[in-house]
């Protein structure tokens, strides 16, 4: 059975705006039941986002709603002509010449759905630089009228497990980084309460005197 091009992306979508059901929603995709109900939980695809199968050709409106009115009925995918992006292999990415002028469209995908990946996981992902990111991102690209945002994967650029690796390990970064953040938070926390506390030593003597002046000046009963 075909598969369509973004599986989890998907599946993702399927779970946020259909009714369908998990085993429904899992014969559709090729996943496992229990990984589609990990996504409905929040629990898996964290930072994925859904794409729309009626809107890339792979779905249609009636299919959709003839198995949301039956939930015994599975999906059939609408077959597409839409080339399958090959694995990549070891070393740096190779776009090729046809697909260079869509780098832009997908470089602006990438900055508005996962603001959180660095400028080198995005030359990586779909083999451009970082002078033509920063030209997207500040708008000075020479064609930056006619950009318009394009998810990488459909435009063959990349993978969806490519992509998705790079959104985890962007998450992995940005969890971490506030986890530090909190830690030298508390830590100076503790420093600042440390410094307003002053300790037993640092406390002025009683003058010895005091105490007895004080009692010579109390009136005797």
């Amino acid at each position: 059975m075909s598969l369509p091009l973004m599986p989890k992306a998907t599946a993702v979508w399927l779970v946020e705006n259909t009714s369908l059901s998990f085993e429904q929603i899992a014969a559709f995709t090729g996943m496992h039941e229990l990984e589609v109900q990990a996504i409905a939980d929040g629990e898996v695809a964290v930072g994925i986002v859904g794409v729309n199968p009626i809107a890339g050709g792979q779905l249609t409106q009636e299919e959709l709603d003839r198995c949301q009115g039956d939930p015994k009925s599975f999906l059939k995918i609408n077959r597409t002509d839409i080339p399958l992006p090959k694995a990549r292999s070891k070393g740096a990415r190779y776009t090729p010449v046809s697909k260079r002028q869509d780098r832009p469209d997908a470089i602006s995908w990438l900055l508005k759905h996962h603001p959180d990946l660095t400028d080198a996981q995005i030359a990586r992902l779909i083999g451009t630089t970082k002078p033509t990111i920063l030209s997207v991102r500040d708008r000075s690209h020479w064609n930056a009228a006619n950009i318009k945002p394009q998810n990488p994967v459909t435009l063959g650029l990349c993978t969806e497990a490519d992509l998705e690796k790079a959104v985890v390990t962007s998450m992995r970064r940005q969890k971490a980084r506030e986890k530090a953040k909190e830690r030298a938070e508390r830590a100076a926390a503790r420093e600042q309460a440390a410094a307003a506390t002053p300790s037993e030593e640092s406390a002025p003597p009683v003058p010895a005197d005091a105490d007895a002046d004080a009692h010579e000046a109390s009136p005797l009963s």
